[in-house]
């Protein structure tokens, strides 16, 4: 018997709102190096022990009217904010791969929708709270970053085993190199490393490294320490980092193109073996995510003299691109701005200066790329043959 339509939507909200609850825990304890399982949730003023009926996702905070039970202390609106949207993105993404003709391919939940669908709350989940801790602090902590790279990586070679692959490479459910991308993939791979190794050794120094500078009087530590930076300097430090990352990329792209051998042998691979294309399209998205960041950063870097951008920002993009590919990455960086765009015009109506950090920008452009996949593959492939 088929389960009906309100209980599927109020079991998915629920189960976003609870996932928002343990969010609201990443953004506090995370960025300041304290465990996310013990000690149990305290009040942050008190330190009471919040017991489970005052830790209920948004009922609790509105029963008690934003303030802990013990000391009276306001509770941030961000707690109900970040579980209220979790919950709300979750069904929202629920609705669109299962319940309109917006998104094809997916199939039914129980059919293996259910693996596309968990790839994809986990991106926007670890987005939601990488882009809270950039609002409050102007950091995004590499370790979420990883955490998606790892599921974009092993989701796009697990699929292969889950989805009919054709199916996968048809709608472009999950990532897949060509022969062409899977070759850009393995050399960038094997530059990475090589980039790595030249870092531990020494033989090239990591940018921004902190340094001791003696403060002038008068000057305040951050202005003392800006005011030193030659960060045309700083930026080619991390442009010999890359250096070997594309030589390599290239070299293999060389090799198994022009080599008859090598090529028939490398096509025959990813065609017979998708879990590999799998792994090395999220590789790519992977290299491509991080790459036009980090263009932007070198380039408006060298511009301006000024750093540009923040490598939190590089990282989150090489993440995202991992699990939608380096396509739908590409084009969530164009759309991006225009997010900024529309918050400038919101500061300039109210006549408020506040900035914030792009992270956030990103996470809406990917969101959205999302949301318009389908199109966006459809303009893509026939811009591409035609």
């Amino acid at each position: 018997m088929a389960v009906p339509d309100w209980i599927w939507f109020a079991f998915i909200f629920a189960f976003g709102c609870c996932v928002g609850s343990f969010l609201n825990v990443v953004v506090y304890r995370l960025p300041r190096d304290k465990s996310l399982i013990k000690p149990p949730s305290a009040c942050p003023a008190c330190g009471k022990h919040i017991r489970f009926y005052d830790n209920i996702p948004l009922v609790s905070w509105l029963l008690l009217g934003a303030k802990c039970r013990h000391c009276k202390a306001p509770i941030s609106p961000r707690y109900f904010v970040i579980e209220l949207l979790t919950g709300l993105v979750f069904i929202g993404l629920f609705i669109l791969y299962f319940r309109t003709n917006l998104r094809a391919g997916v199939g039914s939940f129980l059919q293996g929708g259910w693996f596309i669908y968990l790839t994809s709350i986990i991106l926007l989940g670890s987005f939601i709270a990488a882009s809270a801790i950039d609002l409050e602090l102007w950091v995004i902590p590499v370790s979420i970053c990883w955490l998606v790279t790892a599921v974009g990586l092993i989701g796009s070679a697990a699929g292969a085993w889950i989805i009919e692959p054709n199916v996968i490479r048809q709608y472009v459910l999950l990532p897949s190199a060509s022969a062409g991308t899977g070759s850009l993939a393995v050399g960038a791979a094997v530059g990475l490393v090589i980039s790595w190794m030249l870092l531990a050794s020494g033989l090239i120094k990591r940018s921004y490294e902190s340094e001791d500078v003696s403060q002038p009087p008068n000057e305040s530590p951050a202005t003392s320490q800006e005011s030193r930076i030659n960060h045309r300097l700083e930026i080619c430090k991390e442009i010999l980092f890359l250096l070997p990352i594309v030589i390599c990329s290239v070299a293999a792209y060389w090799i198994s193109r022009k080599s008859p051998s090598v090529k028939a042998w490398w096509v025959d691979l990813l065609s017979q073996q998708p879990a590999i294309s799998g792994l090395l399209g999220s590789l790519w998205g992977y290299f491509v995510g991080c790459g036009i960041v980090w263009a932007t950063r070198i380039f408006g870097t060298l511009g301006f003299g000024k750093e540009a951008m923040g490598l939190g920002d590089v990282h989150l993009m090489g993440a995202a691109g991992a699990v939608i590919g380096p396509v739908f990455v590409v084009v969530a960086f164009f759309i991006a701005p225009f997010f900024g765009l529309a918050w400038a015009g919101v500061q300039m109506f109210f006549k408020k200066t506040r900035q914030i950090p792009y992270g956030p920008f990103l996470s809406l452009g990917i969101f959205t790329v999302m949301i318009l996949h389908d199109w966006i593959f459809s303009y893509w492939t026939c811009v591409r043959y035609h």
